[in-house]
Order: structure tokens, then C-alpha cells, then sequence
């Protein structure tokens, strides 16, 4: 039996109330050809439990499992090991079933996670403050420059070509209700990140520069030199970091004087989960906290004296003072910021950086392998976990091929940049703790075989 609560004079009630003839007219600016003229075809009406589990296992069985080849696919999401305690630990019930905390005398342990959760995070980035997360990384990234005009006053946003561009794609389609004007690149098989292109760029209109760190092809910058430029110009430097484990050997952008750091924290406790929930940070100087958006958590003390947590600053948000709020973001992904925050706090920071330094130490062994592969150049001179092949020809079909025969080789640029043919021949390939030296030496043996 289906659950509809509403009564056919329900629905003409409401009807009413709003001025529509029909729920049709509800519809209206949906293409016709793209609405249902009844029950979906060829799909069955109803099956029982025990029919439908086995019809999802056998179309699960088809999927190749990450942890049963050698992998070596990132690009923005990277598998990591995540200990079983971090699962049972976002289980318990007082966490689980938690939504929002905005009654914070019944919210304590939810409001002190997330706090806890800020200062993780504002430490990693190298930022002053950080909010209690955002949706995931490309979210997050549309908001800094978002935030960026609300600064500076100004509508035009720098891109870098080492941008994801999935996040350039989330901001142009923001960008389409804002007016923001965006200037971006495509990256090149080059060793070289595109520093001084971008501050060649700067103009007084300018509102912000978006940098990765490390970039798309793994790249690793000083950007020091481009926060001087971005406020010789008056503009916000924004950074951008996909692999948070990176932070744990190399230096925060914060400390490089970005203005804003965003990033995805899925490496951190949350894991693969074919594509998501993710989870988005979030963190600037202190002086720009009040343009900052999302849920902000503080830390206070009640009418006896005793230590409590609140949520922070909460004018900003739409559901308060919604014409002076910083975003439509009133809420943040709690249970993977509390997943991040377990992780994070069972590594510590000594913990971090052997994660980072076993991390990186397999991609040099990784990179020094497959470069003895005829036909195939490591375009980085610098990278953390993740570097650039140039294969010699077009990438997609060897990775098609590779995966064939049971390694998932990387993630091609060809796929990233579909029609770019000067990024064809380009392959990514993420090396983490969870590859061994053997799944390197089945990809250096597999790529030879697709190369030969």
C-alpha cells in the first residue's frame, strides 16, 4: 500500500490557494517529451524483497570492487584506508540520528563535534577559522568565490587551468545567476604550473584568483608569489585542495597567505561511496569570518560558568535574516565532518604525516616504474600522491583496455577534457598507502602490454 496522505480535495485545496488549474501546470517548464505518460516501460510494477535484493546483487557482482584490483584512480576522489572504528563510531545512535542542532541545550555533543571538527580543519588548511563544512569540495569552491565578491565588490574570477574541472563546470553554471564573469584555461602536459599566467591576468576588477594545490596533474606550487600579486590588486587569493592528506607533508595554503582554502575531506573517514555524500571545507582569515558561509559553531560558557557550544554568527544564514545571508547554505554534511573529524583525530598529527609520507613514497616508486615503460613521460617535477603520464597516445581506450584485464589504471584527461586533443594522450594516476608494490608492478607490466 502506498503512503499518500493527501486526499484528492487536498490537492484541489492547495491548488487553489496557489492559482493552478492542475498539477500538470506545475510542470509546465518541462519539455513534454520529457514527462511520464504513465508507469516507467518496461520496468516491473512490483517484486518481492527477496526478488529485488537478488536482482541489486547480481547487478552489483558486475562492478569491478576497488579494493580487489590494483587501483590507482583519484582525480578529486582517492581511496584511502579508513579504520573500522570510524564506521562504529558514526553509528551510535546520539550521532546517527541527529539532524540539526539549533537547540543547543539538547545538541551538546553534536555542537562540540562539530566545533572540534573546525579546529581540525583550520589547523590542516593553515586558515584563521573554519566553518562546520560545506556540501563537498566543487560547492565549496563556488562559494569562495562567491564570497570573494561580496569583498571585494567585484564580479571577475580567476581560474587556473590546474582547476578541477568539475569544480570550473560547478562554478559556471552558478555563475550563470550571478553575473560573476570567469576567466579559465585549459591545463598543458607541461612540468610547469601556470603561476605567472595568472598574474599576468590581475586587473583592478579581479575579485579572486582560484588556484589547486596540488593541481589536477598532481603539480605542486609556491603560491606566495601569486597571494602578493592577488593583493598588490586588492583581489582574494583562493585555494583549492582536493587530497587532504597532502597537507600532512607539504605546506598549508593558509600559511602561503590564500585568503580563502576550500577542499574535499573525503580522503579523511568518509571514503569512496561512488561519489558521495562528500564532504566540503571551509576556511579563511579571521577578518573575513563574517562573509564566510555555512553553520559556524563557537564555543561559550553558560549562566554558571560551564563550557558550552552554540551555533555562531547565525545572522548570516537564510533562514534567520535571509536578505543578508552570505549563501542559500544553512545546513553542512554532519556526518561525514564527524567521520573526517574521528579519522583525523585516530591519525593525529604525527599519525597524519607517516600517512602522508607512506603516500608519497609510493608514488615515487610508482612514478619511477612506469617511466621505465617504453613510450611513457612523467610530465611532473613535483607531485605528493598523484602525478601525470604522458602515455604517447590517447589514454581513454588504454584504460578501458587495463581495466579489462583488471587494473584501473588512472583516470585519463581525455575524460576530464572530452575534444581536447593536445590533453589526449594525458593519464593520472593517484598512488595511496593502499597500493602495493605488486598492484605497481601490475600496472607497469599491463601498460607495456597496451603500449607495445
Amino acid at each position: 500500500m502506498r503512503y499518500l496522505p493527501l486526499t484528492p480535495t487536498d490537492r484541489q485545496d492547495m491548488l487553489a490557494v496557489i492559482g493552478a488549474s492542475s498539477i500538470d501546470t506545475l510542470f509546465a517548464d518541462v519539455p513534454e517529451a520529457a514527462r511520464l505518460d504513465g508507469p516507467i516501460h518496461d520496468l516491473p510494477m512490483h517484486a518481492s524483497e527477496l526478488a529485488v535484493e537478488r536482482h541489486m546483487a547480481a547487478l552489483a557482482r558486475k562492478n569491478t570492487v576497488a579494493g580487489d584490483v590494483p587501483f590507482f584512480l583519484g582525480a578529486g576522489a582517492y581511496r584511502h584506508h579508513v579504520p573500522a572504528s570510524v564506521d562504529h563510531l558514526i553509528q551510535r545512535g546520539e550521532f546517527l540520528t541527529a539532524y540539526t542542532p539549533y537547540q543547543p541545550e539538547i545538541a551538546q555533543g553534536t555542537l562540540q563535534m562539530l566545533f572540534e571538527f573546525q579546529t581540525q580543519v583550520a589547523a590542516l588548511l593553515g586558515t584563521d577559522v573554519a566553518n562546520a563544512s560545506m556540501y563537498d569540495g566543487s560547492t565549496a569552491c563556488w562559494e569562495a568565490i562567491g564570497m570573494a565578491r561580496r569583498i571585494t565588490r567585484r564580479g571577475k574570477a580567476i581560474l587556473s587551468g590546474g582547476l578541477h574541472p568539475h569544480y570550473v563546470s560547478v562554478a559556471k553554471t552558478m555563475a550563470k545567476y550571478t553575473g560573476d564573469v570567469l576567466d579559465t584555461a585549459l591545463p598543458t602536459l607541461s612540468a610547469d604550473a601556470d603561476l605567472d599566467a595568472l598574474i599576468a591576468k590581475l586587473d583592478d576588477d579581479t575579485s579572486c584568483v582560484v588556484v589547486q594545490y596540488p593541481d589536477i596533474l598532481g603539480r605542486i606550487a609556491d603560491l606566495t608569489p601569486l597571494a602578493d600579486a592577488c593583493h598588490a590588486k586588492k583581489a582574494l587569493l583562493i585555494a583549492v585542495v582536493t587530497e587532504p592528506v597532502a597537507l600532512g607533508a607539504l605546506r598549508a595554503p593558509g600559511e602561503m597567505d590564500a585568503d580563502i582554502v576550500v577542499g574535499e575531506g573525503q580522503s579523511l573517514g568518509v571514503g569512496l561511496q561512488f561519489g558521495g555524500p562528500y564532504v566540503g571545507l571551509f576556511g579563511c582569515k579571521e577578518k573575513y569570518v563574517r562573509q564566510m558561509p555555512g553553520r559556524l559553531c563557537g564555543q561559550t560558557v553558560d549562566a554558571e560558568g560551564r563550557r558550552g557550544f552554540v551555533l555562531t554568527l547565525s545572522t548570516r544564514e537564510q533562514h534567520i535574516r535571509r536578505e543578508k545571508a552570505t549563501s542559500n547554505i544553512c545546513t553542512n554534511s554532519g556526518l561525514c565532518a564527524l567521520a573526517f573529524s574521528i579519522h583525523m583525530t585516530l591519525l593525529g598529527e604525527a599519525g597524519l604525516r607517516r600517512l602522508a609520507a607512506l603516500n608519497h613514497a609510493g608514488a615515487c616508486r610508482a612514478a619511477d616504474r612506469l617511466a621505465k615503460v617504453p613510450g611513457v613521460r612523467v610530465v611532473n617535477d613535483t607531485f605528493f600522491n598523484e602525478f601525470t603520464l604522458d602515455i604517447g597516445k590517447e589514454a581513454r581506450p588504454v584504460v578501458r583496455d587495463l581495466a579489462d584485464k583488471g587494473v584501473l589504471a588512472g583516470v585519463s584527461l581525455g575524460r576530464l577534457y572530452p575534444g581536447e586533443d593536445a590533453l589526449a594522450n594525458g593519464l593520472i594516476v593517484a598512488v595511496t598507502e593502499t597500493a602495493t608494490d605488486e598492484d605497481i608492478e601490475a600496472l607497469a607490466t599491463a601498460l607495456e602490454e597496451a603500449l607495445a
